[in-house]
C-alpha cells in the first residue's frame, strides 16, 4: 500500500503514514460492524437453544437491532455517581476498547495481509491482551461502590490464574513452530498427519493444549460459565454497574472485540488460521481466498462460545480457581515437557 501512495507522487514517510492510517481503519471499521452482527448472531444462537425467535422486528429478519440498540444507548445520558473518581471512571472504558483494538495490529489475515508483520507477533498478543484488566479494575475502583469493587478483585484473580496456563499452552506452539511470528506460526502448520492435513489440532500432542486454549479464552474473556466478574445474583451487573450511555457500551464492544480476537486465536494457533483444513492439491481449495477460511474457521469457534454460553451453568468460584490453577497449569506444564522430548528425540536428534 505504501508502494501505491508513493506512485501517486507522495515521499516515502507520507506514503507509510497513510499506508497505515488506511490498515488500521481496514481492520477498525469492519471489526466495529463485526461486533454489531455477531451480538445479533449470537442472541438468535441462545433463541433457537432456548426454542424462541430472538429479534426479528427491527430491520429485515431483525439484522438491525444492534444497530437500534447502539443509537438507544447513544442517546443516553452519562451518569457519573457523586463520589466516583471522574477521571478513572471514564478512562477505565476507553482502556477496555482501545486495547481490544490494539491487539489486532498482528493477526494474519493471508500470507502478507497483516498491519505488523513483527517477529514477536506472539509476544505482542499475549502483553497486549492482558493489559485489558486494568480497564476492568480502573472502573471497579473508581465506581466507589463495593460491587463493582469486589467484581474487579475477581476479574484480577481469574485473569491472573488463567494467563498461566494460557503462556504454557503458548509455548507448546512456539516450540512446534520454531517462531514468535504469527504468520510463521500458521505456515508452521502445513501437512501435519501424514501431509493432509493443516493445523497444529490435529497433532496428538498439541490437541490436548487447544482444548486447554479454548478454554482458557472463555476464562479470558469472562465468557460463561467464567462470568464470575457478572454475576447478577451476586454482583448485581459486576464493574460495570454504575455505568450508563456510550461509557457502558464501550464496555461491550471491547468485551465482544475480545471475543472475536480470541475465536481469531484459536484458529490461527491451532487450526491453520488462513490455511485450508486439507492440504491436498487434487481439491482446488487453495483457489479459495485465505481470508475466508480464517473467517469461517472463527465462526465456527463463535458458535462454540455462544453454544457454551446457552447450555453450560455458571461455576462457582472455587471451581474457577481449582480449574486453573489445579488442573490447566500442571497439564500445559507437563505438555511442555513432553513436547520438548519429542522435538528433541526427533527434529533435533538429541
Amino acid at each position: 500500500m505504501t508502494a501505491t501512495f508513493q506512485g501517486w507522487g507522495l515521499n516515502y514517510d507520507w506514503s507509510w503514514f497513510l499506508a497505515t492510517i488506511a490498515g488500521i481503519l481496514l481492520i477498525a471499521l469492519p471489526l466495529m460492524l463485526a461486533v454489531a452482527m455477531i451480538i445479533y448472531a449470537e442472541r438468535k444462537i441462545w433463541a433457537a437453544m432456548a426454542l424462541r425467535r430472538g429479534p426479528n422486528v427491527v430491520g429485515p429478519f431483525g439484522l438491525l437491532q444492534s444497530f437500534a440498540d447502539g443509537l438507544k444507548v447513544f442517546l443516553k445520558e452519562t451518569i457519573v455517581p457523586t463520589s466516583a473518581n471522574k477521571g478513572l471512571f471514564l478512562l477505565a472504558p476507553i482502556i477496555s476498547f482501545t486495547v481490544a483494538l490494539i491487539v489486532w495490529a498482528v493477526v494474519p489475515f493471508d500470507v502478507g495481509v497483516v498491519l505488523a508483520d513483527i517477529n514477536v507477533g506472539l509476544l505482542y498478543i499475549l502483553a497486549a491482551s492482558s493489559l485489558g484488566v486494568y480497564g476492568i479494575i480502573i472502573a471497579g475502583w473508581a465506581s466507589n461502590s463495593k460491587y463493582p469493587f469486589f467484581s474487579a478483585l475477581r476479574a484480577a484473580a481469574q485473569m491472573v490464574s488463567y494467563e498461566v496456563s494460557i503462556g504454557f499452552v503458548l509455548i507448546c506452539v512456539v516450540l512446534y513452530a520454531g517462531t514468535f511470528n504469527m504468520t510463521g506460526i500458521v505456515m508452521a502448520q502445513e501437512g501435519h498427519i501424514f501431509g493432509l492435513l493443516n493445523g497444529f489440532g490435529f497433532n496428538p500432542l498439541l490437541f490436548p493444549m487447544a482444548v486447554v486454549f479454548l478454554i482458557s479464552s472463555m476464562a479470558e474473556t469472562f465468557r460463561t460459565p467464567f462470568d464470575l466478574t457478572e454475576a447478577e445474583s451476586e454482583l448485581v451487573a459486576g464493574f460495570q454497574t454504575e455505568y450508563s450511555s456510550m461509557s457502558f457500551a464501550l464496555f461491550w464492544l471491547g468485551e465482544y472485540g475480545n471475543v472475536i480476537l480470541m475465536c481469531a486465536l484459536n484458529a490461527i494457533l491451532f487450526w491453520g488460521g488462513f490455511l485450508p483444513p486439507l492440504n491436498i492439491d487434487l481439491i482446488p481449495w487453495f483457489d479459495i481466498p485465505g481470508i475466508l477460511w480464517l473467517l469461517l474457521k472463527m465462526s465456527i469457534f463463535f458458535f462454540i462460545f455462544g453454544w457454551v454460553r446457552a447450555t453450560v451453568p455458571r461455576y462457582r468460584y472455587d471451581q474457577l480457581m481449582r480449574l486453573g490453577w489445579k488442573i490447566f497449569l500442571p497439564l500445559s506444564l507437563f505438555f511442555v515437557f513432553a513436547i520438548s522430548l519429542w522435538l528433541m528425540l526427533t527434529r533435533y536428534g538429541a
